[in-house]
């Protein structure tokens, strides 16, 4: 599977699932609920991915993680922020760099229209 496509079904089943629930929620059970939606149609699905830190060949276990890691090619990152930041973003690509991964999005469910909430990240390695 490749990214785009894991990346449309994700956006799709995101969408769905914000029409059921709507905004206002915590991101954990948004969180949550996209998770187990991903697992029931197949998709391998990893909550809260310890992301190593390296730097000069020192590995540090400091607490970064991955909201979602999907068949381990996409990262998305949950948010229900009345505004997403620019380090927000900033935070994706990096987690994209240290992964070495091309694709992320960044999906804030406190929006109206969840179509207005998500954000493809794309890492150009």
């Amino acid at each position: 599977m490749t990214e785009n496509y894991l990346s449309n079904k994700i956006i799709g089943i995101a969408i769905e699932l914000h029409k059921k629930l709507g905004p206002g929620l915590l991101e954990s059970a948004y969180e949550n609920a996209l998770a187990y939606d991903l697992k029931e149609i197949g998709l391998d699905t990893k909550q809260q991915v310890s992301m190593p830190f390296i730097y000069k060949e020192i590995k540090l276990d400091i607490g970064y993680r991955l909201d979602l890691l999907i068949e381990n090619k996409v990262i998305v990152e949950i948010k229900s922020v009345e505004s997403l930041a620019p380090v927000h973003y900033a935070q994706l690509l990096t987690y994209l760099k240290l992964s070495n991964l091309k694709l992320g999005l960044l999906i804030n469910f406190n929006t109206k229209l969840l179509k207005d909430g998500i954000h493809r990240i794309v890492n150009n390695l």
